[in-house]
């Protein structure tokens, strides 16, 4: 049974960070990819970041490049947001979500965790 868990989360000024933590279990990491969206107040959700847990290949949206790095830990089973110079823009609820590298969809999510920066 795949399962996810967020952490990290809190509220910060802009210019802050946080690193937000997604702990999986159930996926064997050479043929899962991760992912990190997120949902701001009366918007969709939005892709943020993924990462190919074989080969280490990242993915970011534009909005958040060079200010997020997402990364991977094999021995603790960890998928890892860091975000520096946050911006109001980018508070959301956070959630990683896990899928095998050769689908397309997203299969399993965590519960989300709220990010809040204020100005």
């Amino acid at each position: 049974q795949v399962q996810l868990v967020e952490s990290g989360g809190g509220l910060v000024q802009a210019g802050d960070s946080l690193r937000l933590s997604c702990a999986t279990s159930g996926i064997t990491f050479s043929n899962y990819a991760v992912g990190w969206f997120r949902r701001a107040p009366g918007k969709d959700r939005e892709f943020v970041a993924s990462i190919s847990l074989n080969g280490r290949s990242t993915t970011y949206v534009d909005s958040v490049k060079g200010r997020f790095t997402i990364s991977g830990d094999n021995d603790r089973n960890t998928v890892y947001l860091q975000m520096n110079s946050l911006k109001p823009g980018d508070t959301a609820v956070y959630y990683c979500a896990a899928k095998r590298i050769s689908e397309v969809r997203y299969n399993y999510w965590g519960q989300g965790t709220q990010v809040a920066v204020s100005s």
